[in-house]
């Protein structure tokens, strides 16, 4: 489900594109990262000037390392570990952690210096804190303390008065949750009044003023699909019908931008700025596609949403 999304937003794109787009051929592709790397010989075989794909992390790695790259490609991935720089070869993704490295700039940028944080116990959600908690401190903040999450009455007492302690005392100026939109709920009112982060993992989507007056006060960022329906970028796609799925909604967005990007490949201008659906985005040093993506906040039971910068 998540690759039809991708496809039919890339396929929305091109029609929104209109005569000027090329031919679009559509292939499937397993889990096998080594039949990722059998479909793109097949597709440079069959005459593709650009190359979007695969999705899956294991086939990008395959992809980069297969040395076969040989027109503009456009993984929708990040690779496992770092490789060695493929000439052609370029990036787009929902990477988790690149969007917790940017709510850590977001909380620099606000004067935010000492940070509490929540931590969740999934695999996710331990590799967006530890984004988090990096990037922080390179940018010269201070992580205090790591509370982990918990369901237990007593260990939410505990979070409550950790946060309660550092603002009488005023060592922290922030916490950050690594939660996803349940345990945030949860873990929310033991926060006090400190200034809370968090990634779009807490965003569900369609927001009711139930889940907005839950997480009072929590400041996010998420993409302009979600966040600004009627900015220009964004209102001229088709709107489909995920019967509220957020994440499919994300995928389908990440279509529309893989579209628009690999038209840039094909007319040789990598480094143009695109006002995408996902978020702006840049070519950075390392051939990934930055989103950098809109700030919101849970006020008041609404949703507030900030223009970007």
């Amino acid at each position: 489900m998540h690759a039809e999304a991708v496809r039919n937003g890339f396929l929305a794109a091109a029609r929104a594109q209109g005569g000027t787009a090329l031919p679009v051929n559509v292939y499937a592709v397993g889990d096998d990262p080594q039949q990722a790397v059998e479909t793109y010989i097949k597709a440079l075989g069959a005459g593709a000037r650009v190359v979007v794909g695969p999705l899956t992390r294991n086939g990008v790695t395959a992809l980069a390392e297969s040395a076969v790259v040989m027109v503009p490609t456009l993984a929708l991935n990040v690779p496992e570990g770092r490789i060695p720089a493929v000439p052609d070869f370029y990036m787009l993704s929902l990477h988790a952690e690149t969007e917790a490295r940017q709510v850590a700039q977001l909380a620099w940028q606000d004067g935010r210096r000492n940070a509490l944080t929540v931590i969740g116990e999934t695999t996710l959600l331990r590799r967006i804190h530890q984004a988090f908690v990096e990037e922080f401190t390179r940018l010269g903040g201070t992580h205090l303390a790591a509370l982990p999450f918990t369901t237990d009455p007593e260990g939410l007492v505990r979070i409550k008065k950790a946060a309660d302690a550092a603002i009488d005392t005023e060592t922290a100026d922030m916490a950050f949750m690594a939660l996803d939109l349940a345990r945030a709920r949860l873990s929310r009112p033991y926060l006090s009044t400190l200034p809370i982060y968090a990634t779009s993992q807490v965003h569900p989507g369609n927001t009711g003023p139930l889940v907005a007056f839950d997480l009072a006060g929590v400041r996010f960022l998420d993409m302009p699909w979600l966040l600004q329906p009627e900015h220009p970028a964004v209102m001229v796609y088709p709107r489909p019908d995920y019967d509220d799925s957020v994440e499919f909604s994300r995928f389908y967005a990440l279509g529309i931008d893989a579209f628009r990007i690999a038209m840039v490949l094909v007319a040789g201008k990598p480094g143009a700025v695109i006002d995408g659906v996902t978020g702006q985005l840049t070519l950075g040093h390392d051939a990934l596609f930055v989103r950098a993506l809109t700030a919101a906040q849970f006020n008041d039971g609404r949703l507030i949403v900030h223009e970007r910068r």
